[in-house]
């Protein structure tokens, strides 16, 4: 899968490119009472399209100006390196472990003017414990120092601790499901062990959505 492939890119006028600059709009107007600057998006359960649309969605922030960074925080099944055809050599998890890194972060330029790629890096043997770690905290003011926006992939809420132990750090939280696919009592599940951590919950994004005629949407 190649960046070529996200529908902000490959059909900018198309009305599932529009729903993502809605949800971009929409997240900007959230924070007009409580800045909202770092995005964790994730989903209830596996298969359920969280990673493209954070792309989507990123590249939309990009698209207008924002510097933005996308941060593979997916320790598990980590794919915006794949997303965007880079290495994972390097990124999130060598920050974590190297000092170094944390003041030169080893961010990935993307096809797209203003939009950065931190990878998650070689994956660790317990990601709830790089997650849950105050390196984290301070990997994430350097990210800001860096973009007006960040936003975070994450395994799904369901699948590990991962999800809630990041949205407790970030600003908040979009829960991606997919049309016929994520099951209600599995989105009520998410949302509830989300609250349970005080998770601020800014909404959720609809995938793979049938539209009138016929076509896929957003």
């Amino acid at each position: 899968m190649t960046a070529s492939k996200l529908v902000t890119l490959s059909d900018p006028r198309s009305a599932a490119a529009e729903a993502f600059r809605t949800l971009r709009t929409n997240l900007i107007f959230s924070g007009v009472e409580r800045a909202v600057d770092t995005i964790l998006v994730t989903s209830a359960a596996q298969s359920e399209d969280k990673s493209i649309a954070l792309a989507n969605l990123a590249v939309t922030f990009a698209q207008a100006g924002n510097k933005t960074i996308i941060v593979d925080a997916d320790l598990r099944r980590p794919a915006q390196h794949d997303i965007w055809g880079v290495g994972n050599e390097r990124g999130l998890t060598t920050m974590i472990i190297d000092a170094k890194a944390v003041s030169e972060p080893p961010l990935i330029a993307t096809s797209v003017p203003d939009l950065l790629l931190l990878p998650s890096g070689p994956l660790p043997p317990i990601p709830a414990d790089i997650l849950s770690s105050q390196r984290l905290v301070e990997i994430i003011g350097v990210l800001k120092a860096r973009a007006h926006y960040i936003l975070f992939d994450s395994p799904p809420v369901l699948a590990a601790s991962d999800a809630a132990l990041l949205g407790a750090k970030v600003d908040g939280v979009v829960l991606a499901m997919r049309a016929g696919t994520t099951r209600r009592d599995h989105a009520a599940r998410a949302r509830e062990a989300l609250e349970r951590v005080h998770v601020r919950l800014l909404g959720a994004v609809l995938t793979n959505a049938p539209r009138e005629d016929g076509g896929a949407y957003v």
